[in-house]
């Protein structure tokens, strides 16, 4: 029997709701035939697809970083700017097909505001620069005036876009980026770009490149060299991380949230060692602005592709194990709450995305929308330390002995209602749990399947959904569950 104990009194830290961001790149098909079909017979006026602005909001989702991701370091944004028909084709070097630029930055904003999220901007400083960057804030967010804002105004957007986050360019550490760099030129770029915005706007949140992910050579190092240079000039440094099975090894793969809580903590060390450094009172937060579940054993690489039109790319078809996954790695950013305060899923539709479409057809949830759904809706604001005892351990090749048990717990004050976030990441045995509470089961929902390798489809698009789990209750004082094996859980509770 394990034990998992939660007291309102023990905080992680307030949860900032851009946790729940997204991603939209132009790669593949999440633009085009993704979030903007003219054609479809759901589009709008402005070509948005309604069934997918349906499921975005159903998805909670309340952040989406944009136009990139490998594509906007040689993406220029006026390429996708004012009448359609005098937009020019490009070659885009990130993923080698033929941009038709009839979705850009206005179109963007003006999808996002229908989305309800917030516009998350990344800047091109690949084969782009400080001017590039400066052009486009004043373009987005300078009041009529100046030569560029009133550039928008003729574009048909009187009011300024008022974008409030931006990146300094995307993955600057990878020698797959356009435009790579080492840790010392993109710092001296990233200080100067973060300086160059800041005159124009002061009070934006600056995002600088960290690692790629954890198995770079220079990580660690990067964010130190990076932040010795921008520390007193950004707000948040970026990472990103994406997990798969290797080679059939299915238990660290469950276990996957380990990878990332122990990357979160090394960034932590690394800027808290800046700070010290610079005897700076300010606190560095994290923007884990890409992560998911990627088959990347079944891309071919960059120049694997053809010279092509947009079509699909890396469309992964997602299991009931890649759920399972996705919402302890959402636990595990909500254990962070403290330090990480932007965290984008990518990407949104198509492209290792949570909704899928057709083009001119359907549109429907991939298994890995439910968690983060319902985690989305039901996390309260304020994130709870849990203690877990008496819980069984697995063993794992990637990360030696740890705990199948993997939680969290939110709390919200203003309605004493308590909610449980937790994973079963063994694959054979279940586990019973107990719960010391005062209150009663609001609800309890699972998502687990005898057929883990089960998936949705168009035709077949309910096939892994949540379900809700009869028979858990309180008795004197102790809520008591069932978890099966490789299973994810929302217990909701009052207090």
């Amino acid at each position: 029997m394990a034990r998992l104990v939660v007291n309102p009194g023990f905080v992680v830290g307030e949860l900032d709701r851009r946790l729940f961001g997204s991603f939209v790149e132009h790669m593949g098909r999440c633009v085009y035939t993704g979030i903007y079909e003219p054609e479809h017979p759901s589009a709008d006026q402005d070509g948005f697809r309604q069934d997918v602005l349906e499921l975005v909001r159903e998805l909670g989702v309340t952040a989406v970083r944009y136009p990139g991701g490998n594509f906007v370091s040689n993406y220029h944004w006026e390429d996708g700017v004012g009448p359609k028909e005098q937009r020019p084709r490009r070659l885009d070097l990130a993923w080698r097909a033929i941009e038709p630029n009839q979705f850009g930055t206005d179109e963007f904003v003006a999808w996002s505001r229908k989305a309800e999220i917030e516009p998350i901007w990344a800047v091109n400083l690949g084969t782009g620069g400080i001017r590039d960057a400066v052009n486009l804030l004043q373009y987005c967010n300078l009041p009529p005036g100046t030569a560029l804002s009133d550039r928008r105004v003729a574009n048909g957007s009187p009011e300024p876009h008022d974008i409030r986050i931006w990146c300094l360019g995307n993955e600057m550490d990878g020698p797959w980026q356009i435009g790579h760099k080492t840790a010392e030129e993109y710092a001296r770029l990233a200080e100067e770009t973060a300086n160059a915005m800041r005159r124009v706007e002061p009070g934006l949140e600056l995002v600088v490149c960290g690692s790629s992910n954890a198995s770079m050579p220079t990580f660690g190092e990067w964010e130190r060299v990076v932040l010795e240079r921008t520390y007193d000039l950004v707000d948040h440094i970026s990472l990103h991380a994406y997990y798969e099975p290797h080679d059939g090894d299915q238990a660290s793969f469950l276990a996957a949230s380990e990878e990332m809580d122990r990357m979160i903590s090394s960034i932590v060390a690394t800027a808290d060692h800046v700070k010290a450094l610079k005897r700076n009172d300010k606190q560095l937060t994290l923007s884990f602005d890409e992560w998911n579940v990627w088959y990347q054993k079944n891309f071919p690489g960059e120049l694997g592709l053809g010279l092509r039109e947009v079509g699909p790319l890396i469309e992964d078809t997602y299991t009931v194990d890649d759920a399972v996954v996705v919402g302890s790695l959402l636990i595990t950013l909500l254990r962070h709450a403290d330090r990480v305060k932007i965290a984008c899923l990518a990407q949104l539709v198509n492209v290792i995305g949570p909704i899928r479409t057709e083009p001119g057809g359907r549109a429907w949830r991939q298994s890995i929308f439910h968690p983060f759904a319902l985690t989305a809706r039901f996390a309260g604001p304020t994130v709870l330390q849990t203690a877990v005892s008496g819980g069984p351990e697995i063993d794992t090749a990637a990360f030696g002995r740890v705990p199948a048990l993997w939680s969290t717990a939110t709390y919200d004050e203003r309605t004493g209602e308590l909610a449980i976030f937790v994973v079963n990441r063994s694959e054979n045995d279940k586990i019973d749990l107990e719960i010391p509470v005062a209150g009663n089961v609001i609800r309890h929902l699972a998502l687990y399947d005898e057929d883990r390798s089960a998936v949705n489809t168009a035709d077949d698009p309910d096939r892994v959904q949540p379900r809700a789990v009869d028979g858990t209750e309180v008795v004197d004082g102790v809520c008591r569950a069932t978890l099966p094996p490789a299973s994810w859980h929302l217990i909701q509770l009052s207090t």
